[in-house]
């Protein structure tokens, strides 16, 4: 549609969570780490701390409120990061696993160890 607004891409299966720690493997901030903040599955986005500063313009709302231009966190697609293994520090895929009790669990693809959460 032309002017319109575009349709929402299909939802993506994101493996990361929130509170994870991600490294930036592409785009302008290559090289970065970062806690997840918000992961945004409908669009396969994530909010990294610290990656993808924007400056937005906020206009004074209240007394308290102030205006003038902020540096916020965008979004950054979930193809631009890897997960960084809590238990090796190595970057890593994710692999799922199914534990005894049943209960499925994610696990690093190279060391091998659960991923808790």
């Amino acid at each position: 549609m032309p002017g319109g607004k575009k349709e929402a891409p299909e939802a993506t299966r994101i493996r990361l969570k929130k509170g994870d720690t991600v490294k930036v493997i592409a785009g302008k901030d290559l090289g970065k780490t970062g806690k997840v903040l918000r992961v945004i599955p409908a669009r396969g986005r994530l909010i990294v701390e610290g990656v993808n500063f924007v400056k937005r313009h906020a206009r004074r709302t209240r007394e308290d409120r102030a205006g003038g231009i902020h540096e916020v966190e965008a979004s950054v697609h979930v193809s631009n990061v890897i997960l960084i293994c809590p238990k090796c520090h190595l970057p890593t895929r994710i692999g799922n696993t199914a534990l005894a009790d049943g209960t499925k669990v994610r696990v690093c693809r190279k060391c091998g160890e659960v991923i808790e959460r």
